[in-house]
């Protein structure tokens, strides 16, 4: 089976950078693709992407060394399974919340006698290679996001789930979940900043791997040195309105300067 070469990467102790979509395209997939991330995650939570294009997006990531990841939209494990025979090599979970969900989303990930899966790779054994399920087990990568407030409490719980690989940040919710307005790349001494430091610590003395979402490059550098093991940065969607934004406004700023010397 192909080797999941993130996951690899994050045990050796190198940071990986994963990209973000959430644009249904397999031309702006591939675009992406070939930009030199070491994993793009398929955002079919709050993206406004749906199974069929998701299948696209899979095939044009796998015409790189990318590795393709996924966001579903809840710890459902119909969509679990489907996405993973789909060739994505590994599951991001959402509102994770208690050990029970944790469970339940990485037993979701395994065929038997680890967990429940269900036989039918139909691309996985593409992607994958012919053994693909001799070695499944292994090679998908499971991250649960830690984002409520009964996860904060459950943290320990949670983190020592058998199978679990890690867990990943979503700052938006988690600030929303202690009482605080929504937000990315959140200040040191922040009340986020601060809980975000604390999951860090348990992933740590639990021995698995953190991610986390971060709006700027300077930002998730910081979480890097803080100890995070893999970030994402930006998504496709916000590269081109902000690559967008900028041209005109300059563009509006030159015409406006030269408007103004005609007077």
């Amino acid at each position: 089976m192909k080797k999941n070469k993130i996951k690899k990467m994050m045990a050796e102790g190198k940071p990986i950078i994963n990209g973000w979509l959430q644009i249904p395209s397999s031309f702006s997939a591939e675009v992406m693709a070939n930009q030199g991330w070491d994993s793009l995650t398929i955002d079919m939570q709050h993206g406004v992407i749906d199974y069929p294009n998701a299948l696209q997006m899979l095939q044009s990531i796998s015409t790189t060394e990318t590795i393709p990841l996924a966001r579903v939209n809840w710890n459902e494990p119909g969509q679990i399974m489907k996405i993973l025979d789909a060739g994505c090599y590994g599951v991001i979970c959402p509102m994770v919340s208690n050990r029970k969900e944790a469970e339940n989303f990485v037993q979701a990930c395994l065929y038997p006698p680890d967990g429940y899966r269900s036989y039918g790779p139909i691309r996985g054994l593409i992607y994958g290679g012919g053994d693909y399920g001799d070695h499944a087990n292994t090679e998908i990568l499971k991250l649960a996001m830690i984002e409520t407030k009964e996860a904060l409490d459950n943290l320990d719980e949670i983190m020592s789930t058998d199978g679990l690989d890690g867990i990943y940040i979503g700052p938006a919710d988690l600030s929303l979940a202690i009482g605080q307005k929504p937000a990315f790349d959140n200040p040191e001494g922040s009340a986020t900043y601060e809980k975000i430091k604390t999951i860090l610590d348990h992933a740590k003395k639990n021995n698995i791997f953190a991610g986390i979402h971060n709006a700027t490059p300077e930002y998730a550098k910081k979480m890097i040195d803080l100890g995070f093991n893999l970030v994402t940065v930006g998504s496709d969607q916000r590269y081109m309105s902000s690559g967008a934004k900028e041209a005109i406004s300059k563009l509006k700023l030159t015409k406006s300067s030269e408007e103004s010397k005609s007077y």
